[in-house]
């Protein structure tokens, strides 16, 4: 079935994937559509919006994640307009990937437009500072799965895999030598299914003991969602097993898994 997308305030380039916010919010123009896109064609959004820390990787997510969709044929969006987030234009996604969002991104109603999405069978794919976005909103919390807590210096550790039965992981050592930002959490949610731990023992700063989620998945309020800790770095978007990674969390957001 062919969607309409409609725009709040933006121009789309859907060739590149890149939307660019240049008229205002009550002026919205058409969208142009993508030169490959076909009726029957998969879609997610890749929303990037920050209020609090910028990550510099960011771009380097982006590009990658367009990438994966090209080679799988994914039709991917790329946004930081919160005005995308109302019923019309998130019906066109199979899920919406947050990539590094941190702090307040989304308003009330939009807000209520996600919740209706994720209800109505959604998906979301939350990547690092995924977990460090609306704290003052109780639903987001259980959707993402945590909330940061904090962070040591970037260093070398050990990621232990216990579920291989997850594309997201499904290719993994059973130990996973990593070099990122290794984050804590607090209110985490207790009907996540952990993929992967931190194993506290192979680096310092880790505050979560034996129970130190990174990596999960769960399906929440008709819906489904995944999430990565990992993925600060620039690197790990050139990196081959950390692609497969996120890219298994995202077709298993998106219902293809």
């Amino acid at each position: 079935m062919k969607k309409e997308l409609l725009l709040y305030g933006c121009t789309l380039v859907f060739a590149c994937g890149i939307q660019s916010c240049s008229s205002s919010a009550t002026n919205p123009e058409p969208p142009v559509a993508a030169e490959t896109e076909s009726a029957d064609s998969s879609r997610i959004l890749v929303f990037s919006k920050t209020s609090g820390y910028y990550h510099e990787s960011i771009p380097d997510g982006i590009s990658a994640i367009q990438k994966l969709g090209n080679e799988h044929n994914i039709q991917v969006d790329t946004t930081k307009n919160a005005a995308y987030f109302n019923p019309d234009s998130l019906s066109n996604y199979d899920a919406v990937v947050f990539l590094s969002t941190t702090q307040d991104v989304l308003n009330d109603q939009q807000q209520e437009a996600f919740t209706k999405y994720i209800q109505g069978g959604g998906g979301y794919a939350g990547i690092h500072a995924a977990a460090d976005t609306e704290y003052d909103w109780p639903w987001y919390n259980r959707l993402v799965g945590a909330y940061f807590l904090s962070h040591p210096k970037q260093q070398n550790a050990t990621v232990r895999v216990s579920n291989k039965n997850h594309p997201s992981t499904s290719h993994l050592p059973d130990e996973w030598e990593i070099f990122d930002e290794l984050y804590n959490y607090k209110d985490i949610n207790p009907d996540i299914n952990v993929l992967a731990t931190l194993d506290e023992t192979t680096y310092e700063g880790g505050e979560n003991d034996d129970n130190h989620p990174i990596v999960w998945y769960h399906e929440f309020d008709g819906g489904r969602a995944f999430y990565t800790g990992l993925g600060h770095t620039k690197e790990s978007y050139t990196n081959p097993v950390f692609l497969q990674h996120i890219w298994g969390g995202i077709n298993y957001a998106m219902g293809k898994e």
